[in-house]
């Protein structure tokens, strides 16, 4: 029985606001991204493991997601993303985004609708915010 393929894989991580600035704003980008793509797959790489790209107000590294259904515009679109994915597996490196399901930014519009609607309430966990919680970031743990 075969294994995995993750498990033979060199999964590449990649942080794409400092990986490659493909437009010259000084930020990395998708564009960049996908210039790199075949230094990538020289190296040997099976996948490139993707930090979340998600609009975020970045108080938690862009683990703070505000829309799960888009990309951050520093980055670029979703039209930008789909060809990202479909280059890379021209060149049969795997793409994995890292998703976040088990927290999202006070801006998403989900949460948001969840404190005016005490019937989508459900989609969080709502507690009193403890005072004396430090994050090991700094400030409050509870952002």
């Amino acid at each position: 029985m075969s294994q995995p393929w993750w498990r033979g894989a060199a999964i590449y991580q990649v942080y794409l606001r400092s990986f490659a600035d493909g437009n010259g704003d000084g930020a990395g980008d998708l564009t960049g991204l996908r210039a790199r793509l075949p230094y990538l797959k020289e190296l040997g790489i099976g996948a490139i493991w993707l930090n979340p790209w998600y609009p975020s107000p970045m108080a938690d590294g862009g683990y703070d997601v505000a829309d799960y259904r888009a990309i951050e515009p520093v980055f670029g679109s979703l039209a930008e993303a789909e060809a990202f994915i479909a280059e890379a597996h021209e060149l049969d490196i795997k793409v994995i985004i890292d998703v976040v399901p088990n927290h999202s930014s006070t801006e998403s519009e989900w949460f948001k609708a969840a404190l005016s609607d005490k019937s989508l309430r459900d989609r969080f966990w709502f507690r009193d915010e403890p005072s004396d919680w430090n994050s090991i970031f700094g400030g409050s743990a509870w952002t």
